[in-house]
C-alpha cells in the first residue's frame, strides 16, 4: 500500500510543479533499495521528463523505436509476444527484453549483468545498432532543437541545458519509480485477501520447489544460474561468461523475477518458451546436463500434472493489475487524448 501512496503523491503533485524530491517509500515486506536516491532524487519534474523521454522516438535513429517499443506497460514493461527485442531496420537482438519494475533493488542489469549502474543502462539499447541505433551527440542535438524539451530540462534540473548525464538521470527517475507491489499475493501478505483453493496449494509447492531461486518478495535472488537450457545454435549466447570471461559462468543468466509472469511471455533469456507450462516441463524433464549446471537442478525439479496446475494458479496471483494500468506510467501522449 505504501507504494500506492507514493504514486498518489505523484498524482497530487501533477496539479502544480514543485521541484522537490518525492520520497521513495519501500513496500511492506520489501528489503531496503540499493539504488542511491541521494545522488539522483526523484522529483515531479524529473519523473515527467523521464517518462516523456522513455516514450519518445527521438532517442532512436529513425524515430520509430523509443524505449517503450520493447518495454510495453501492459506487458509489465516487457515485450509482448516477441521472442527477441526488435529495432532499427527490422533487426533483432539476441535476447528477450526483460520486464522493467522494482529496479531500485537491483545492482546489475541485463540477463548477463553487463550493466552495473541503472543510470547508464539506457545507453546499451540506445547505441546498439540492432536496437535504437543512435549516438549521444545526435540525440542531444534533436532534443536541443525542441523548445519544449529545453523548458522541461530547465524545470527538472534547475538550470538550462541538455546533456547526456541529464538525459540518463531523467530516464532513471522514471524507471526507478516503476514499483510493482500490489498483486493479489501482496494483498494476501498484507491480510487483505486470501488465496483460493487452487492458489494456496500452488504457493506451498512454490515454496518447496521454486523459492530457492525465486526468493520472496522480489521473486528473484538476482543470482546468475545455468538452468539447463541448451545453447541456441544460431544465437550462441553463453550468458554471464560474455561479461566475465570465466568458463565457470558459461550459460549462466540472471534469475528473472516471477512477478507479473502471466504478462511477460515468451520466457527465458532468448524467449524460447511460449507458455508457463513449457517452462515447468523444462524443469521437469528438459534439463540439459553440463559442467556449469546449477547444483540444485542436477536431478531436475520433479513436477506432477497436479503440481504444474497448482503452480500456474499461484503464479497468476503475482499479476499487478494496478501497475500495468497505472496512468502515471502511461505514454504522456495517451493521457492527452
Amino acid at each position: 500500500m505504501k507504494a500506492i501512496l507514493v504514486i498518489g503523491l505523484l498524482a497530487l503533485c501533477s496539479f502544480f510543479w514543485v521541484n522537490i524530491p518525492i520520497p521513495f517509500v519501500v513496500p511492506k515486506g520489501f528489503p531496503p533499495p540499493v539504488y542511491n536516491f541521494n545522488k539522483n532524487p526523484v522529483t515531479k519534474a524529473g519523473f515527467d521528463l523521464g517518462r516523456k523521454l522513455f516514450y519518445d522516438g527521438k532517442l532512436s535513429i529513425d524515430g520509430n523505436f523509443p524505449c517503450s517499443s520493447c518495454h510495453q506497460q501492459f506487458a509489465a514493461f516487457a515485450t509482448y509476444e516477441h521472442r527477441l527485442s526488435h529495432g532499427f531496420n527490422s533487426q533483432f537482438s539476441y535476447r528477450n527484453a526483460p520486464a522493467l519494475f522494482n529496479l531500485a533493488w537491483q545492482r546489475e542489469f541485463h540477463w548477463d549483468g553487463g550493466i552495473n549502474n541503472l543510470e547508464v543502462q539506457p545507453l546499451a539499447p540506445m547505441l546498439d545498432p540492432h536496437e535504437m541505433a543512435e549516438s549521444l551527440p545526435h540525440v542531444i542535438g534533436k532534443l536541443r532543437a525542441d523548445k519544449q524539451y529545453s523548458a522541461l530540462f530547465s524545470k527538472a534540473f534547475g538550470s538550462p541545458g541538455i546533456s547526456s548525464q541529464r538525459i540518463l538521470r531523467a530516464l532513471t527517475q522514471f524507471t526507478v519509480s516503476l514499483v510493482s507491489a500490489d498483486s493479489k499475493y501482496d494483498r494476501v501478505k498484507r491480510g487483505e485477501a486470501a488465496f483460493s483453493q487452487y492458489e494456496k496449494p500452488g504457493y506451498e509447492i512454490f515454496q518447496q520447489k521454486c523459492a530457492g531461486c525465486h526468493k520472496e518478495p522480489l521473486f528473484t535472488d538476482l543470482s546468475y544460474r545455468n538452468t539447463g537450457m541448451e545453447v541456441d545454435s544460431t544465437l550462441k549466447d553463453y550468458g554471464r561468461m560474455r561479461i566475465t570471461g570465466r568458463k565457470e559462468d558459461s550459460l549462466k543468466f540472471k534469475v528473472p523475477s516471477l512477478r507479473n509472469v502471466y504478462l511477460t511471455f515468451p520466457y527465458g533469456h532468448d524467449g524460447r518458451f511460449n507458455t508457463l507450462s513449457d517452462v515447468l516441463e523444462h524443469y521437469n524433464t528438459g534439463i540439459v546436463q553440463s559442467a556449469t549446471l546449477d547444483s540444485s537442478l542436477r536431478k531436475g525439479i520433479p513436477l506432477s500434472d497436479n503440481d504444474k496446475f497448482y503452480l500456474i494458479q499461484f503464479l497468476g496471483t503475482l499479476t499487478d493489475s494496478f501497475f500495468v494500468g497505472n496512468p502515471l506510467f502511461r505514454d504522456p501522449g495517451q493521457n492527452r487524448r
